[in-house]
């Protein structure tokens, strides 16, 4: 990483937070999003970092001191019960904020300072898996590089097949406002490789999604 690279606040303390993490992780959520673009976009209520499922015992130790909540399918939505290194189950994520913040909820996750969102997702057989039924994956050397900001990053059909995928048909067939605008945003960064693929994998999760209908505008 370049001496004179000015990082945004929240990326650079992650990236200090991340620096003796030694499995592998990966910016991603909207922040990522702007990594790719070099610029913020827009304003965040958290910083999303994605770890590996088996990873899980590493990343609760290396936030040791912090405030965390755990959530997969065994506790409720709203469960504000701190995270104490159990085993969680896919789908998952932590909310995590610093041991001095104030206390973390599903409300002051996304409280002004820093909030962290700790994604888990599943990696088999060097492949990083996005979706078991139907079968989507990808190897992990094609999952994530280091943009301009110098931090490992998903790459941009990973983050799009997310956008694409994880809130879509909860209210209605359109994808997010804020997901729709990525889309845009990032669509032209994507080789045709890689708009097959995420075309592809998108139109077998929703096959009435409407993205795959513009990527040849």
């Amino acid at each position: 990483m370049s001496s004179h690279l000015v990082l945004p606040e929240p990326v650079a303390r992650v990236a200090g937070l991340m620096s003796t993490f030694r499995p592998n992780w990966f910016l991603c959520g909207g922040w990522a999003i702007d990594a790719w673009l070099g610029r913020q976009t827009r304003e965040h209520g958290d910083i999303d970092i994605s770890v590996f499922h088996d990873d899980q015992r590493a990343i609760f130790d290396h936030l040791a001191g912090w405030q965390l909540i755990g959530h997969d399918p065994n506790v409720a939505d709203d469960s504000d019960e701190p995270w104490n290194g159990r085993t969680l189950d896919l789908p998952a994520h932590i909310h995590a904020r610093p041991g001095d913040a104030g206390p973390v909820t599903r409300e002051t996750g996304h409280a002004p300072g820093f909030n962290l969102e700790v994604i888990l997702n599943e990696c088999s057989g060097g492949e990083w898996i996005f979706s078991r039924e139907p079968s989507i994956s990808l190897p992990l050397s094609q999952c994530a590089e280091e943009p301009a900001w110098g931090q490992p990053t998903a790459l941009p059909q990973v983050l799009l097949f997310y956008k694409a995928t994880a809130y879509f048909g909860m209210t209605n067939m359109r994808p997010r406002p804020q997901d729709e605008a990525d889309f845009l945003a990032l669509l032209p960064l994507l080789s045709p490789d890689r708009r097959d693929w995420l075309r592809e994998s998108i139109l077998l999760v929703h096959p009435g999604h409407p993205w795959p209908s513009q990527f040849s505008v």
